[in-house]
């Protein structure tokens, strides 16, 4: 009998809540809590977008009755395809804005790539005077806020007779230092015996380059990628600064913001909400499909510090 007493003894004695059993609870409770705010933080962020969508559909008078139902009032109209139908007129021409848009990011995109990858490998590889003054400079910029930059930016555009033209919303765009600086990190991540292979082999400066150093740094260009698109298609100061009297080729940030205020208070908001919905679903279609490139090119340009 004591014996069975005292192997009862230490179960008696185990708090409740360091049990196994209540541990495995209070974990999936755990859990549970985590996915359950995640959830709600997740609707927060994604109902605007939703209320965009529904009222694209919806009549002007449903909008100004009902502007945060997601529900459809027959009685005022809804549901329509007045606002879509809007979507290209003499005023309102979102084709084309849509067009200047693709024109710009895609430029901008390749030139900052294939200059941001070339300055990058040159900085972290070849040696040569002035190396680190000119990565300096390059630092140095970044620390400059971009709004100081209007007025000189704006002048020498002038000067260069690149404004209300494609030239203008695309060179200026192109130089960007912080992906010189990005891209140098992943460069100095590749050892220095991968070109001394590639030497040995017989391999030339711009072979080791394209054929060599490109391929080991993928993840950091699909990165690069993803920012210059996603920044360039979301473009506005640059873009209202570039074309400042030419709508021909105004971009969809440029154009929409300039839309809102030429209708006073009579806007339009189911073909605003349509428009913005044709500005947002690229760049998250974009940053979906390729979000695990994008958190690979992230990790490995950490991995340094």
């Amino acid at each position: 009998m004591t014996t069975i007493d005292s192997a009862v003894e230490p179960a008696r004695q185990t708090p409740f809540f360091q049990r196994p059993s209540t541990r495995r609870w209070l974990g999936r409770l755990k859990m549970l809590a985590s996915y359950s705010i995640l959830m709600l933080f997740a609707l927060l962020f994604i109902m605007p977008f939703v209320l965009a969508g529904v009222s694209s559909f919806k009549s002007l008078p449903d909008i100004a009755a009902n502007p945060t139902s997601l529900r459809f009032d027959r009685e005022l109209g809804s549901p329509t395809l007045d606002g879509l139908n809007q979507l290209n007129n003499d005023r309102i021409r979102v084709p084309r804005w849509a067009l200047n848009s693709a024109i710009q990011t895609g430029s901008v995109t390749i030139g900052r790539v294939m200059l941001a990858t070339m300055a990058g490998y040159a900085l972290s590889r070849l040696r040569f005077r002035g190396r680190w003054l000119i990565f300096s400079a390059v630092i140095a910029v970044q620390a400059i806020p971009l709004i100081v930059l209007v007025v000189p930016r704006f002048l020498v555009m002038k000067e260069l007779g690149i404004l209300n033209t494609y030239w203008g919303l695309i060179l200026p765009l192109i130089f960007d230092g912080f992906s010189i600086f990005m891209m140098k990190g992943f460069f100095d991540l590749v050892p220095h015996e991968v070109e001394e292979a590639a030497a040995i082999d017989g391999a030339s400066l711009w072979q080791t380059y394209s054929r060599v150093m490109m391929p080991l740094v993928k993840p950091g260009l699909i990165a690069l990628t993803i920012l210059s698109v996603q920044g360039t298609w979301n473009e506005f100061l640059h873009s209202l600064l570039a074309a400042p009297s030419n709508p021909d080729i105004r971009t969809l940030p440029v154009g929409l913001a300039l839309l809102r205020g030429a209708f006073g208070e009579s806007n339009p908001w189911n073909t605003l909400m349509a428009a913005s919905l044709i500005t947002t679903i690229p760049m998250a279609v974009v940053f979906f499909t390729f979000q695990r490139y994008f958190r690979q090119g992230v990790a490995a340009s950490s991995a340094k510090g």
